[in-house]
């Protein structure tokens, strides 16, 4: 940051893509030949789109696509099919354990976007490649998201303007979605993972009451550390001048699960949205073939978070209520009705996602219905919640919009005189380095949960 803003603007750009293939390659240095080489790939199939004419644009684009899909399915999948293969018929006898290159699931998904919107003519293609690479590569959201459109930062890679105000509101951005994840979001995981550990035994002896508040705790986490990543990148973004979209709209206050899904992911949801589901004709065809394009987009919405037969089962799970919810509930549940029932399927869904094995995952489902024979409580999981409690109060106002209404009601009372505008004044400027103090504080002691010391 402090290179960045040193910098004559003509090097700006320069400092930045430097400074993301730096962080990039921090996760395996080989792999930057990778990303290098797929913003190559799209940067020439673009421009060949851009100056063909008929049938080879459509060629141009399917190279890209095929290149693109195919290092994804080869570093993603490979191994995953190989090893099922094996498990069938004995083939390979060695299954290769090809090691996954970080983020490239996002930086895929946005290059192939950026391909796909120059052949449909909504962008420019970008003429300079080392542009291209900056915009795939920009550390702040190349491994973890949220998944970028160009035309969202074409200008901004252009030409772009940082004022006092930018920088303070991405600094406080970051320190918000920082200390979500390691104050929160590692608590709950901690939590979580005592009370449903993946690989152990104990799955099958935990009561129902263990598995509800186990699993009501990785609710918690997931939320706040898929957000806490997408606060981060935005708040980095905002401190050079770059604006990306909202990935979260607070998914726990859904009404219906498709109102969950409106909320959750944005970014990624609005891709298979406009580059799936609405090229295979969306919701403007007929029941059958509705039913087929939702299957096909929920299918590969499991897919896409991993290589594992739970992921997709996940997402075909989703469909099903999505159905549900459009072909026989059509909005006939009250609104308080609708939202338990959608944070009942959603909560029931995050087991599917958690446990990759069956068995596990069939232990926690009956445990949560009392049909393991474990029973409903225990001195254990009564302690824990006792322990946690704070946490799990703190954890789930962090999930609403309480901090967003908070701030504006403060700012409206501010108008109200001197004190109050020096008030609110102080809690603006010390909310950014509280919050970094208190995420070091939980870095530096690991698994610590300061929420633990407010127990009954």
């Amino acid at each position: 940051m402090a290179a960045y803003l040193a910098v004559p603007t003509r090097f700006k750009n320069p400092v930045l893509l430097a400074s993301s293939l730096v962080f990039y390659a921090w996760g395996g240095p080989r792999y930057v030949l990778l990303i290098c080489f797929e913003a190559l790939v799209s940067w020439f199939c673009a421009l060949r789109i851009a100056g063909s004419k008929g049938s080879m644009r459509r060629i141009w684009l399917i190279v890209e696509l095929a290149c693109l899909l195919g290092l994804l399915g080869y570093f993603k999948y490979w191994t995953w099919i190989l090893t099922g293969t094996h498990a069938l018929a004995g083939v390979p006898a060695d299954v290769p354990q090809i090691v996954l290159p970080i983020g490239i699931s996002f930086y895929t998904f946005q290059l192939i976007s950026y391909v796909v919107d120059v052949y449909r003519g909504t962008i420019r293609a970008q003429g300079a490649y080392w542009k291209l690479l900056l915009y795939c590569s920009l550390f702040h959201q190349c491994i973890a998201g949220p998944i970028v459109r160009y035309e969202t930062v074409a200008h901004e890679i252009e030409k772009r303007t940082v004022s006092e105000r930018d920088i303070y509101e991405g600094v406080r951005r970051f320190s918000c979605g920082l200390a979500k994840k390691v104050v929160l979001a590692n608590s709950c995981a901690a939590v979580a993972d005592t009370l449903l550990p993946i690989g152990g035994d104990a799955l099958a002896t935990q009561v129902a009451s263990g598995c509800w508040l186990g699993m009501l705790f990785y609710a918690f986490q997931i939320y706040l550390d898929f957000s806490a990543y997408s606060d981060m990148a935005i708040g980095m973004g905002r401190m050079i001048g770059f604006h990306y979209l909202e990935n979260f709209d607070h998914p726990y206050q859904c009404s219906s699960v498709q109102d969950f899904w409106r909320r959750w992911h944005i970014s990624l949801s609005s891709f298979f949205r406009d580059y799936v589901y609405i090229p295979l004709g969306g919701s403007r065809c007929s029941q059958a073939e509705y039913v087929r394009n939702m299957a096909v987009v929920w299918f590969l919405t499991g897919m896409w978070h991993g290589a594992s037969w739970n992921y997709i089962l996940w997402g075909l799970y989703f469909l099903a209520f999505l159905l549900l919810e459009r072909f026989v509930i059509r909005d006939r549940l009250p609104k308080p009705v609708g939202h338990a029932a959608a944070l009942l399927v959603v909560l029931v869904g995050w087991v599917l996602f958690r446990f990759e094995d069956f068995g596990e995952m069939t232990s926690v489902l009956a445990g949560m219905i009392g049909l393991n024979g474990a029973g409903l409580f225990n001195l254990s999981v009564h302690t824990a919640f006792l322990q946690n409690i704070f946490l799990l109060a703190v954890s789930a106002l962090a999930c609403t919009g309480f901090g967003s209404w908070l701030r504006r009601r403060l700012s409206t009372v501010a108008g109200g005189g001197d004190v109050a505008v020096r008030v609110v004044g102080a809690l603006e400027m010390l909310t950014p380095p509280l919050l970094l103090l208190i995420s070091l504080a939980a870095l530096a002691g690991a698994s610590y949960n300061p929420f633990i010391y407010f127990q009954f």
